[in-house]
């Protein structure tokens, strides 16, 4: 069935303008009459690409998207209607996604949708977490309670996503730094040595002949070098990126000393805190498992959640499957058994994510404090190695002319 894009005038002279499904330009103008406007222009519309897709099929940065959700959630508790509410946000939209997604929003809600219905046709901003908790603000009909909690939610993510992001960065860094040193050591500085040792006439020792062939190689295959690199860099981002691969690396991610702590405390922190939130607006356990699942951030505590729903599903307890999990600290399967014969899940899901997210903290203090030195231990090393291999046969110069 066609679209066709509209404007009409409702009550009070109000201009609506939005797009209507229908088998003629007559149809539509019946169906607004009915919805008390008056149509001044019926056109088929254009068809036209979805709003993510218009700006490359990205979506939005998580800061943009917890500000508009706070100034939302602000708005709505002001007593100020969600359509108008919306409309005034969508003026002031820093994000060009977040723009043309919002008014295409007001487009299906003129239209008669429901808020979370018309956020679902946008994936790429609004995921299934967002959905889901805007559509249980509008059952429960406290929206803008919800919408807080959202953008506390997002606020507390993006902080701890920055700071495994920030201890993960750092020693990846440093070996970058590392390379380029030694690569431009053995371009630039190694073969002017190896003139000066030509010139002498002496025999070289054998530590600084391994580093003036590793120059001759460099030098003539640099690029063959930094395609193996390149090539090896893409392979393993691609493999990262199927089922298997991802399992299989998130399990040795997990399994890694030092890293494997910090990750997985990241992950539970993640977890119980999408939990808590979503169980505290309303949703249903099994549903608010399946999103809490996907949110974990890596497919070992995932895997965990998803054999916990699907005992749920057979009657059981959440805290009998998940004390088999071995991914699962003790802690957490406790707190939820407590808040299981309370009542208060939500509430123990908060303070067990509120501890994790004090831990992440630590481990990433604990984590960087060792690989400091260790870097430096390393890239100090190897830059030891390079010079002494170059001024020992100097030194044996000067000895055999004294």
């Amino acid at each position: 069935m066609p679209k066709y894009a509209f404007e009409a005038k409702g009550p009070g002279g109000r201009v609506f303008k939005g797009e209507m499904e229908a088998g003629s330009e007559n149809e539509v103008r019946i169906k607004l009459r009915a919805q008390r406007m008056f149509p001044t222009k019926v056109n088929q519309a254009e068809k036209k690409v979805a709003a993510v897709k218009a700006i490359g099929g990205k979506g939005i940065k998580a800061k943009d998207l917890q500000i508009f959700t706070r100034q939302l959630a602000t708005l709505l508790g002001s007593g100020i209607p969600i359509l108008q509410s919306i409309e005034t946000l969508a003026q002031s939209a820093r994000a060009p996604a977040l723009n043309i997604a919002l008014k295409e929003i007001i487009r299906d809600i003129t239209q008669g949708k429901r808020f979370g219905d018309a956020m679902a046709e946008h994936p790429m901003i609004f995921d299934r977490f967002y959905v889901n908790m805007v559509r249980a603000g509008e059952e429960s009909g406290n929206i803008d309670t919800i919408l807080t909690r959202l953008a506390q939610y997002i606020e507390k993510s993006v902080k701890i996503q920055g700071k495994v992001k920030g201890a993960l960065v750092y020693p990846a860094v440093i070996m970058v730094v590392a390379g380029v040193v030694v690569a431009a050591l053995l371009i630039f500085v190694i073969p002017k040595f190896e003139t000066l040792f030509k010139s002498g006439n002496q025999e070289l020792p054998m530590i600084t002949q391994m580093v003036v062939g590793m120059s001759k190689f460099f030098v003539a295959y640099w690029w063959a070098i930094f395609a193996a690199i390149g090539g090896a860099v893409f392979a393993a981002i691609n493999y990262y990126r199927t089922p298997a691969g991802r399992e299989t690396c998130d399990k040795i991610f997990i399994d890694t000393p030092y890293f494997g702590d910090l990750i997985q405390k990241s992950a539970v922190a993640r977890f119980t805190r999408t939990l808590a939130t979503l169980l505290g607006s309303g949703v249903s356990i099994m549903e608010a498992l399946d999103i809490a699942a996907k949110t974990a951030g890596n497919s070992v505590i995932e895997q965990a959640l998803v054999r916990a729903r699907e005992s749920l599903t057979e009657g059981k307890s959440l805290t009998v499957p998940l004390t088999k999990e071995k991914y699962i600290p003790q802690m957490v399967t406790q707190m939820i058994g407590v808040g299981e014969q309370t009542g208060n899940m939500d509430t123990m899901l908060n303070k067990v994510a509120d501890f994790y997210e004090d831990e992440v903290d630590v481990a990433v203090g604990a984590l960087t404090a060792i690989l400091e030195p260790m870097l430096m231990v390393v890239l100090g090393g190897i830059i030891a190695f390079l010079v002494v291999a170059m001024y020992l046969p100097i030194f044996n110069l000067a000895g055999a002319v004294q």
